[in-house]
This record gives structure tokens, C-alpha cells and sequence, in this order.
């Protein structure tokens, strides 16, 4: 059985056992972005601390999470929690990408069809280099349809903290990504970070449209609890 630090009902469904550590804290991606590498360090070593060591991953289902774990060796470069860091970026795995390796049990069908549009968070296509993984789960899934939107690769302008730090180029990339989902004329839309979601959530209801937005694991859950 595999031993992973993250909560959801999905993966306890397929044979993991799922560790939360209780003292858990932000994984510090925010404050290297904003150029704040102590704290982000400070905030590394709290979690090398509290998360168990005998587990098989450390899941996320925040892409910009999973892309500043992922660069903790660089974080801690020249010290002497390089190799410790290395050890714990070496196990972080977006949760696409562990449910995708794991192969999750057969899903029900969905009641009624239902055409996807998925964006590609930066922080998991381009940073981790994920895009297949997400795909292949929710192409699994019988009466759902998954299409590409348009510019695919194109940033929402969520960008961690680039939508704070230049706004109006943010606002301008928002209003495109969500101008090429609604081309696509699909029924909702899915994505796997939360900056992205909250971006595309804002755009979409700057034009009063009610399109819903989804976290890719959000629709497989629904599709597992329909059974």
C-alpha cells in the first residue's frame, strides 16, 4: 500500500493510505516568488520537519506548490539542507501525476455527457512539465469529452504574483485565456492550480458568464461519488 502526505477521498478509495501532518505550512512558493528566499527557507525546514519520513510521496494539488517544492535544492544550494531538500523535492508529485502512476480504479460514467475545456497551468505544464497525466484521468472517464483551448501554452496571468505585480498585463492575458475557453464552447472548464482558477473564475464573471471551473480532481471525485 502507498503511504502519501495529502487528504482526499480519491486516493483513499484506491488502496493509499493518507498521512495529514498536523503542523503543516505554506510551502513558501509565494515568498520566492516575491525574492523573500529566508522566509521561504524558514518555511521549507518547518516542513521537512513536521512531514513523516517514511512516506511514499508528498502530494499536492496546487501546481505553484508543487513547482516551488520542486525547486527547494535550489532554495537551500551551498548549505547544509541541500540533501535533505533534494530527498523532499524528490517525492513531491502534483496529484495528476500520482494518480495517473497509481492507476485509478475504473470510474463510473457520468450521468449526462459533458465537454471539458482544460487549461494548462503554467506552474504544471511549463515548471513541472506535466500535461499528459490530467488528460489521460479525465479522458478515462465514459460521457466526458476533454478539449484543448486555443493558445493553450499562453499564461492566464494568475502567475503566482505576477497578477499582483503587473496587473494590467495580467488583466490583458486573463481576458484572452478566457476570450479562447469560451471558443471552445464547452460546458466547463477544468484546471490544476488555484491562482488559475481563481483568474479565470474573476474574467469569467467580469462578463457575467456562469461557466462553471473546476480543479481536475474535483471532477474526479464528483465522478467517483456518483456511484
Amino acid at each position: 500500500m502507498y503511504k502519501v502526505s495529502w487528504h482526499l477521498k480519491l486516493t483513499g478509495r484506491n488502496g493509499v493510505e493518507v498521512v495529514i501532518p498536523k503542523n503543516q505550512t505554506c510551502c513558501g512558493a509565494l515568498a520566492i516568488h516575491s525574492g523573500e528566499a529566508d522566509l521561504a527557507r524558514r518555511l521549507a525546514e518547518r516542513n521537512f520537519d513536521c512531514f513523516p519520513k517514511d512516506v511514499d510521496a508528498v502530494v499536492t494539488n496546487a501546481a505553484g506548490c508543487g513547482s516551488g517544492m520542486k525547486e527547494y535544492p535550489l532554495l537551500f544550494k551551498g548549505m547544509p539542507q541541500r540533501e535533505n531538500a533534494t530527498t523532499w523535492a524528490s517525492r513531491v508529485k502534483d496529484i495528476t501525476v500520482f494518480l495517473d502512476e497509481l492507476g485509478v480504479k475504473e470510474s463510473p460514467p457520468l450521468p449526462q455527457p459533458l465537454t471539458l475545456a482544460y487549461h494548462d497551468a503554467c506552474h504544471l505544464a511549463h515548471a513541472q512539465g506535466v500535461s499528459a497525466a490530467p488528460r489521460r484521468l479525465l479522458g478515462s472517464i465514459a460521457n466526458l469529452s476533454v478539449i484543448d483551448v486555443h493558445e493553450g501554452d499562453l499564461c492566464c496571468g494568475s502567475a503566482g504574483t505576477y497578477n499582483l505585480e503587473q496587473p494590467d498585463l495580467a488583466h490583458t492575458l486573463g481576458q484572452r485565456k478566457v476570450e479562447n475557453i469560451l471558443r471552445t464552447q464547452a460546458d466547463a472548464v477544468a484546471t490544476g492550480n488555484i491562482g488559475c482558477i481563481m483568474q479565470i473564475q474573476n474574467h469569467l464573471k467580469a462578463l457575467g458568464n456562469p461557466l462553471p471551473v473546476y480543479h481536475t480532481v474535483e471532477i474526479l471525485d464528483r465522478v467517483y461519488n456518483t456511484d
